[in-house]
């Protein structure tokens, strides 16, 4: 975004006023405040060049964000796909621990995973003037949405803001953005990597799709897993599902009723996992005895199955805390490209995972 430079035409870096609005309109300010307030008759043609220059110089004008910051009131917004997972909880709850640590209230929006609501509530929250507006959930990495990302970073930053990546990939070093990553390849290698030292090799990765950026990352671990102990990867292992437990459950029915070709299975979250022990014990099955199984995650229900779930641990509340702090410590100005932070994950060893069944 640029401004105008009074009536010489050069342009600026900065916040768009209305002074360079109606610059660009050909107009007078009182003008462009009778457009935006719409409290008074202003003639059709003049009113659209006055809305033209302000879609141009991407304006600003929100009355109640002006008080809010006259009354010094900061806020952090965050946009989520789904209130209702415990790791997007545990997130928002680290978010709102360390913004109301730092006096800040939060704003809160949920997209549904929704590209053009996501889009939507980054405007509003920018309107709303808040310092940071940080985006959690999986996405489609690919060209359409990394532009879109891009320019959307350049719009808050160029307000004041700062657009904050939770749990996503970087859009480059040239980009303003606050990125917190946890490693999910990672975890994902680790997690299959006890599986197979415990000498399973017919392991059923059971998770979301493969398009959207937290399982691309989880199934990238599960092969890097598979390729370094020496076992070939097999499409017909990987069984497509929602992070849902009542979709896992009966995905891994339709798959035991066609037969056990596995010794373990690695649900790609907890929920997953838990379908999974449902349809298994309902089997007749085991878990650890007939099929080990592995999650991610290490959120309810992971210590809540019988047994104990074996997982991945995220750190979720400290990503929360950790966007919150970064966005909000970054160096005074505008600019100044990508800050980067990668939080690290483990495995948690409980009861679900044990050899292979004999002749498994």
């Amino acid at each position: 975004m640029t401004t105008q430079n009074g009536g010489t035409g050069k342009v600026s870096p900065g916040r768009t006023t209305l002074k360079d609005v109606a610059h660009r309109a050909g107009v007078s300010v009182p003008t462009v405040s009778r457009v935006i307030a719409g409290n008074y008759p202003v003639a059709t043609a003049t009113k659209r060049r006055v809305e033209r220059a302000l879609r141009e110089l991407d304006y600003v004008a929100n009355t109640h964000a002006r008080a809010l910051r006259g009354q010094g009131t900061k806020t952090v917004a965050f946009i989520l796909n789904d209130v209702r997972g415990p790791s997007f909880a545990e997130v928002a709850h680290g978010i709102q621990e360390e913004a109301t640590r730092r006096g800040r209230l939060c704003l809160v929006f949920v997209s549904g995973g929704d590209a053009e609501r996501e889009l939507d509530a980054v405007g509003l929250m920018r309107q709303q003037g808040a310092e940071a507006v940080i985006l959690i959930g999986s996405v489609q990495d690919d060209a359409v949405y990394r532009s879109r990302m891009a320019a959307i970073a350049t719009s808050l930053d160029q307000s004041g803001s700062r657009l904050v990546l939770c749990g996503r990939p970087p859009l480059g070093e040239s980009v303003p953005t606050t990125v917190v990553e946890y490693d999910n390849e990672g975890g994902a290698y680790a997690i299959t990597s006890r599986l197979l030292a415990a000498g399973h090799r017919r392991v059923l990765c059971l998770g979301g799709d493969a398009g959207q950026t937290t399982s691309a990352e989880r199934l990238a671990g599960y092969r890097r897993a598979l390729a370094d102990f020496g076992v070939e990867f097999d499409p017909a292992l990987v069984e497509k599902v929602s992070f849902e437990r009542g979709a896992a459950y009966l995905t891994m029915r339709d798959r035991l009723a066609r037969g056990v070709d596995f010794t373990a299975v690695f649900a790609l979250t907890d929920a997953v996992a838990a379908g999974v022990l449902r349809a298994v014990t309902e089997r007749g099955l085991s878990v650890p005895d007939d099929v080990s199984l592995a999650g991610y995650d290490d959120v309810p229900p992971a210590t809540d199955l019988r047994p104990q779930l074996t997982t991945v641990h995220v750190p979720y509340e400290e990503l929360g805390r950790t966007a919150v702090r970064l966005a909000l410590d970054r160096p005074p100005g505008r600019g100044g490209g990508e800050q980067h932070a990668l939080l690290g994950t483990h495995v948690v060893v409980r009861d679900s995972i044990g050899p292979p069944r004999q002749g498994g």
